[in-house]
């Protein structure tokens, strides 16, 4: 646990409070933001590049319908699963929403994986480039003769630190992070340090943090299984028959939909479809726990804890500035 310096936490009581309930994939963050909407006064912001899109339910684990009925997420069912989905785009989404939600005199709860996002609303985003399409259209032609990794490759000798960070298989990152090195004569990681735009909130940051690397990568299969068994291979056909939506769509390029719809298309059996899909959620869950690791004044929290406990460590973290609706030893229950 880090705990923030005495003049953060002084210049911090005048602003409204917000909560980040950060994790890797498929460790119950949604199952603790339902619980602790029982005794705060929270409304659900989703910070998950897959919940925004429509037609997208099972491959992404998004609450079911009655769930989001009665617990409204925010930023969920948002877009066509063939337009793109930008950082910059879910920071003004996610920006607009938590003004409301303050205003409205409750809480926001911002509840995912994505960490790209939750890093972009609490530090701002650099000054970069637009899209450049004639660039891009050059950088897949490249990526067809030497292919991806190559191009990962290239990426590492002129900015190693993006490379470092960026997983060789995935294309839109290693294609944006040349098209800005090609576009400003920088890299991309000089430009992500250059500009800062502190979110005005007081940030309560809780981690929830997996019992050990082998429950998580067994929870991450079983939730795998789950999927096919309420059809997601039917949903991932539904996409692809949608007008509009291609394989290059990128709400087909997320992990489950990409390697089902490789499956569809004929380049993968059923058997290697699963299997990578599974693969590539646990290689997400390491990153995303790479990143958990290197967050500052944040606090770590247990499957085993009572949701009483983390209520409380809320209210203490926020200096009683929430208020509890209920008492928290009534709320006994572990996740």
């Amino acid at each position: 646990m880090h705990k923030a310096p005495a003049e953060n936490i002084q210049s911090a009581e005048a602003l409204p409070s917000a909560i980040f309930l950060m994790g890797p994939t498929a460790s119950g963050k949604t199952e603790l933001a339902l619980a602790l909407g029982k005794y705060l006064p929270l409304d659900i912001i989703s910070v998950d590049s897959s919940m925004v899109y429509r037609g997208m339910d099972i491959g992404t684990a998004k609450p079911r319908p009655e769930i989001l009925a009665q617990h409204p997420h925010r930023l969920v069912d948002i877009a066509h699963p063939s337009e793109g989905y930008t950082v910059a785009r879910f920071r003004d989404d996610a920006l607009r929403e938590m003004r409301q939600i303050t205003a409205s005199g409750r809480i926001p709860l911002l509840v995912g994986g994505t960490m790209l996002y939750f890093n972009a609303l609490e530090h701002g985003l650099a000054p970069l480039p637009p899209a450049d399409e004639a660039l891009r259209v050059r950088l897949r032609t490249h990526a067809c003769t030497i292919g991806w990794q190559g191009l990962h490759a290239q990426l590492n000798r002129v900015d190693s630190a993006s490379a470092s960070r960026i997983h060789p298989n995935d294309r839109q990152r290693i294609e944006r992070a040349l098209e800005v090195y090609y576009l400003t004569g920088h890299p991309l990681s000089h430009w992500l340090g250059a500009h800062e735009q502190p979110l005005q909130y007081q940030l309560c940051k809780l981690l929830l943090w997996p019992d050990d690397r082998a429950s998580l990568h067994e929870a991450i299969a079983r939730r795998f299984e789950r999927m096919l068994e309420q059809g997601l291979l039917a949903e991932v056909a539904r996409l692809l028959a949608t007008p509009g939506v291609t394989l290059q769509s990128q709400g087909l390029r997320c992990i489950g939909y990409r390697q089902m719809a490789a499956h569809l298309s004929g380049t993968m059996s059923h058997e290697e479809s699963v299997i990578a899909a599974v693969a590539a959620t646990r290689q997400l869950a390491k990153r995303q726990i790479t990143w958990l690791r290197r967050q500052q004044y944040a606090h770590r929290i247990f499957r085993e804890q009572t949701v009483g406990r983390i209520v409380e460590l809320i209210g203490q973290q926020t200096g009683g500035k929430i208020a509890i609706l209920g008492k928290p030893e009534s709320a006994a229950s572990r996740l």
